[in-house]
């Protein structure tokens, strides 16, 4: 099985707005640089209970490559040089379009029959991020491999895998959080749903790897 761990970005100054991002390239916030960090740190500690991470990919997007950086600079201070981080387009975040700019109360206030122009549908990004994740898990079989990714990307992929999430109340997918995707025979499922405070159980496994 290959192992992929997504983690979402830190936090931005639109994510205090509650403004939708997509492609808009918002750096991170202070906060967001911490929340990075605080995720590179056990990411790093994590990796001492196996055989360490094969590598680290990102989104292009600013938030998602300043937060994967820093997780790999954490990663070598840990003692697990990592290559990375590799750019991986097909994982950025949703387009919306219009939407990008605004809150979700201009949003429905701009647009109050849901259609908003340029939107990406959810099936999309769950078609091109699903296929990113398992090109990736071709290229290191039986590998573990971390992912810094957004949102919009991790809740369209949980919930195709996991439509109970569907209902699940209250932000589903933090910044800097951690979410544990395997591959097996080019089949992808969700191994984990969670956050920061999960990441010692995603320790990549020596067993997973071929001989």
């Amino acid at each position: 099985m290959t192992r992929i761990v997504l983690v979402r970005h830190g936090r931005t100054a639109w994510n205090v707005e509650r403004r939708v991002q997509g492609s808009s390239d918002i750096p991170l916030d202070d906060t967001g640089r911490a929340q990075a960090a605080t995720a590179g740190a056990l990411l790093a500690e994590a990796a001492h209970g196996g055989a360490g991470w094969d590598a680290v990919h990102a989104s292009p997007l600013g938030r998602a490559f300043e937060t994967a950086s820093i997780i790999v600079e954490h990663l070598a201070l840990g003692g697990s040089p990592t290559a990375g981080p590799l750019p991986e387009p097909a994982l950025a975040e949703r387009r919306y379009g219009l939407a990008e700019g605004l809150t979700h109360s201009e949003i429905e206030a701009r647009f109050p029959d849901g259609d908003v122009p340029g939107r990406e549908t959810v099936e999309s990004v769950t078609e091109r991020a699903g296929g990113a994740l398992l090109r990736l898990a071709e290229e290191h079989p039986g590998g573990s491999l971390i992912v810094v990714s957004h949102g919009g990307v991790i809740a369209a992929l949980a919930r195709s895998l996991d439509p109970s999430l569907l209902g699940r109340p209250g932000p589903m997918i933090e910044n800097g959080s951690a979410h544990t995707f395997g591959v097996i025979d080019g089949t992808l499922s969700l191994l984990r749903f969670g956050g920061v405070a999960e990441l010692a159980a995603v320790a990549p496994s020596s067993e997973a790897r071929p001989a």
